[in-house]
């Protein structure tokens, strides 16, 4: 066994744009000796397209538990390795915290390495006072309980935010107008960084009637209680 150990290293990768991915991610990807993702195929897509060629070892919801120790052996092993999501920043609403508790427990170096993050990047344009906020993030599938979770916050005197898959968008909206009701005025990001990019600001239910079912990747801000009474 080698006397040092490899480093963890967490890449940012890109929420849309390819033109966002930072030239240290870029550099600590080219370094590494393998490469930790949550799916292969885009995966697959952002290497191609930075043309990097490194071995790829899943790790998602799925199997996150039984991979944690493959992923520790290679570290151990001195071999140095990168962890990136499908997009945005790692860990932070994705697979991986099962494997950083591991890796602290250790005494393996973990190394952020920062860019892009869907979260940070609707914050920045959104208009609201998110001086404190409360994130949801993602809700529960199942329909009872997630309706209990917006009922539990829907007089929060703080903004709310929440996110979920593509296909949840226009059922989360309506869940937002059930709870909060048709006026309650939020902010909805979809696809940032992409050409279809869309920002909508004013009443749940003007909103639901311009996007009706589309899918897209997004961010639901919910403004707080005190503009809701205004």
């Amino acid at each position: 066994m080698p006397e040092n150990k490899g480093t963890l290293f967490v890449v940012a990768t890109p929420i849309g744009h390819t033109g966002e991915i930072t030239s240290r991610a870029i550099e600590v990807l080219s370094q590494v000796d393998m490469i930790i993702c949550e799916e292969r195929k885009v995966a697959s897509r952002l290497l191609k397209g930075l043309e990097i060629s490194k071995p790829l070892l899943e790790l998602n919801e799925h199997n996150e538990a039984e991979m944690v120790e493959q992923v520790l052996l290679k570290l151990m092993d001195g071999q140095n390795l990168a962890l990136i999501s499908d997009c945005g920043t790692p860990v932070f609403s994705d697979p991986g915290r099962k494997l950083l508790e591991i890796m602290y427990g250790s005494n393996i170096p973990v190394v952020p390495v920062s860019g892009p993050s869907s979260l940070m990047t609707a914050i920045s344009v959104c208009p609201f006072d998110l001086r404190q906020f409360h994130f949801l993030g993602f809700l529960p599938p199942q329909t009872e309980q997630r309706k209990l979770v917006l009922q539990r916050h829907s007089n929060s005197e703080e903004a709310l935010i929440l996110m979920d898959t593509p296909y949840r968008m226009a059922k989360l909206l309506e869940e937002v107008s059930n709870a909060f009701g048709k006026k309650q005025v939020v902010f909805l990001a979809t696809d940032l960084t992409l050409p279809s990019e869309r920002i909508y600001i004013g009443e749940v239910q003007e909103i639901q009637a311009k996007v009706q079912q589309r899918k897209a990747e997004f961010i639901l801000i919910i403004e707080k209680t005190q503009r809701r009474r205004a």
